[in-house]
This record gives structure tokens, sequence and C-alpha cells, in this order.
């Protein structure tokens, strides 16, 4: 652990951090390995597997360097620079941020590499980009530009700024119409660029986009957008719109499409200069129990491997008022809800502390602070048993919890996974 995120305080700010840690650092709290069942923590808890971690983590590094792919996992799925170490550690190139925040804990903790997955307009932000890039000649930064008149605001504000390096660029392609952002035609990519060529603190250095957002996507609509992008690159290098730039960058990648990324790159003609393939997927490290797991090109390829879910949220039975309905002391303020509701997947029983399966146990709704639990005839469940329930869509899962236990199989906390959102 970062030796700033180990000497921080435990106290009343972290959830569920056991009440006799108080005033401990979260190093010292770590090195006691408590149990996260018997240790003083309190519900609910939100814990991640150790072993799910380590094996996503080293998975998707086994999968890029296998298809020859760069690596820059999107942070906002986390925002945890543990996490990011880890990744970095494993060969990633750098880490995707959404926004500039983002960006700025990147480089309170060393993030060498930043890849913004957006257009960059608001002044007071590339001023403090500007600063970044003149104070640090080894700092890489890339951004999306997808509209000339982007390209006039972040001219205006660098210029103002006094930078003293061009700004990495590279021209957005929208994934279709009615998808997210970018440029919608090649004709826009083209203008974009010519702007982009008129601005004296900009380098246009590649081309990107989000292949997650294709309209109706399929494996065929997927990789007919990826092969436009690929098309879009080759283009802009006959053209000699890369000029200056030291390598070509070529990007994409969501979690629910990387091997269509991964055959498509692989077509990528010979350029006139070296090509950084990269892909950008996030949501790997814990993955989840609900949406990606079904989407996860894993599925489609299953020799590449498979994910594993890491979350699971620890929750107590605070209420049975009928032999057909319990309430759990969790709710919106502590599971990811936007996609699918939490699985209930295994019961610890209060009496003796032994799990079985949450056979006949659903969740059917989230208030507040309340599961809402549908019990079948026969299943077992009685108020003070510990309810341990699946997540879905990572993306909303660690934006919920500042510090997050790292528990191996038989209970015990390793580390505290902290988050910044």
């Amino acid at each position: 652990m970062a030796a700033g995120l180990a000497d921080e305080r435990v106290d009343h700010r972290f959830k569920a951090l056991p009440p006799d840690a108080e005033g401990l650092t979260v190093g010292a709290l770590a090195a006691e390995r408590r149990n996260l069942f018997t240790g003083g923590f309190t519900t609910p808890v939100l814990a991640l597997s150790a072993e799910s971690v380590e094996h996503n983590l080293a998975l998707l590094e086994t999968y890029a360097e296998r298809h020859g792919l760069a690596f820059a996992p999107h942070g906002k799925t986390s925002m945890a620079p543990q996490l990011f170490a880890d990744q970095l550690r494993r060969g990633a190139w750098g880490i995707t941020a959404a926004v500039p925040h983002q960006a700025r804990v990147y480089r309170a903790y060393g993030i060498g590499r930043i890849f913004l997955a957006n257009e960059l307009v608001d002044p007071v932000a590339l001023r403090w980009l500007a600063g970044e890039l003149s104070a640090d000649p080894e700092f890489r930064f890339v951004c999306y530009v997808d509209s000339v008149r982007g390209v006039e605001l972040m001219e205006e504000a660098l210029s103002a700024a006094g930078a003293t390096r061009p700004l990495d660029v590279v021209v957005e392609l929208g994934a279709g119409e009615g998808a997210r952002t970018g440029a919608r035609t090649e004709a826009d990519c083209t203008a974009v660029a010519d702007a982009v060529a008129g601005a004296g603190s900009l380098r246009l250095v590649g081309v990107a986009g989000y292949e997650g957002e294709v309209p109706d996507a399929d494996p065929e609509r997927v990789r007919a957008w990826l092969r436009r992008l690929v098309a879009l690159a080759a283009t802009f290098d006959g053209e000699k719109r890369f000029a200056g730039a030291g390598e070509i960058v070529i990007s994409a990648g969501g979690s629910a499409w990387f091997d269509a990324v991964a055959d498509v790159f692989a077509e990528i003609p010979e350029l006139s200069l070296p090509v950084l393939k990269l892909l950008r997927s996030g949501a790997y490290v814990s993955h989840d129990d609900g949406h990606y797991k079904h989407l996860t090109p894993f599925n489609r390829v299953p020799e590449e491997g498979a994910l594993e879910p890491a979350f699971r949220l620890w929750a107590q039975v605070v209420s049975r008022p009928t032999g057909e309905q319990a309430f759990l002391n969790a709710g919106k303020r502590d599971a990811a809800y936007d996609l699918d509701l939490p699985e209930a997947q295994v019961v610890r029983s209060a009496r003796d502390g032994s799990v079985r399966p949450a056979t006949g146990i659903t969740v059917t709704g989230l208030s507040d602070q309340h599961t809402w639990v549908r019990t079948e005839g026969g299943a077992e469940l009685e108020v003070g048993d510990w309810v341990g329930m699946g997540l879905s869509h990572p993306c909303t899962s660690f934006d919920k919890w500042q510090l997050i236990p790292l528990v191996e199989a038989d209970g015990t906390v390793t580390e505290y996974i902290r988050t910044f959102f």
C-alpha cells in the first residue's frame, strides 16, 4: 500500500470498519489481518475477493500481451490508486480517465501516462494540464477531440496558459447516429483534424472511440465500426496528418467487446509510424454478477479464460415480518442498482457462523437503506443472519465505498482499497 494511503487514520468516515480500530492507521489495521466476520466489522460491508482480483488482473495482462495490445484500463471504474499500481506493475501503458478530476487523482499518485476519453474544453482544467506538462517532460497525456469548436476552445485556453508543450489529441469517431460523443462521419473527423493542424498548442497523434456505443451492437456491427476507425487512421496517415508524432495511437475498448477490438486491431496495416494499439477496458478488475457477467468477451471465446466476480456485499437480516419477506440493512447507498439488483448468493448463520447457499432467497428491490427480500417456502433465514450478495455493474459499486476490505477466501482482510470519487 502506498505510504500516504497506509498512513491515513481509520475513523467514522469509512463505512463498516471496526469501531475499535478508530485512530489506527489503515496500514496498522491491515497488518492485524482481522477476519471480516469476527473482527469487529459492522454491516453492511462491501468486500473484494483477493483471489478474484488477482486472477482478473493476470488474465487481462496476458490477454493484452497475447494479442499485441497496449493497455490503458479505465480508472473511472474503481478510482483506486492501489489497483492502478497493480495494473501498471502488470505492464499497463497508462490509465484512462473520463474527467479532469480523475486525471488530478492519477497525477497525485504518480501516474505518468493518462488517456482522457473525452474532449477537454474546461479552461481551468486545461491551465492545470499545461502546468503538469511543463513541469514534467516525461508526462504523457492524450485526449479526444470531436468538434472544431472544441479545438478552438482548447487552443484558446492552452495559449492563454502559456503551454510549452503541445497537447496530444486523437480524433474521436462516433459509434453511429444516436450514440454518445464523437464526430459522426469521416468528413466531420477530417474537419476536426484540419482544425487541429491549425492549432499551435495541439498535436494530432491518432484516432479513437468507444465501440460499446454502437447502436444495436452485435459482433458484426461492432467490427464494422472498428474497421471504419482503422480506415480513418490509415487515411489520415496517408495524408501525413501525424507528422511530428512518434507513434500513431489507435484506441478503443470497453469491457464488453474487447475480443472484437483484438480481432480488428490485428488487421491494422503497416503505417508510416509505429502504431500504439490501445485497449481501455476497466470493469474487468472486479467484474460483476450481472451486467458484464453476461457481456464479457470471454463468454464468446471461452478458450481465452474467464473473469471472476470479485465483489460481495454482506448485509444483515434486520426484519423478518412474514414467512415470505425479509429486509436487510443495505440499500441504494451501499449497492449498485442502476442496472440489475443484487443477487443473494450465500447466508452466514448468526448462530454458529456456518455458511450455506441462499436457496429460495431473492432480492426484489432496494430502498435507501434496506434490501427487500422474498423468501420461498422452506428458505432458511432469520433475523441476525448475514446475506452475501453479488453486485451488478462495477462502475457504480466502487463509488459508494471509500475504503474496501480486500478479503481472502477464509475471511482474512489483507488490505484496504482506497477510492477517490
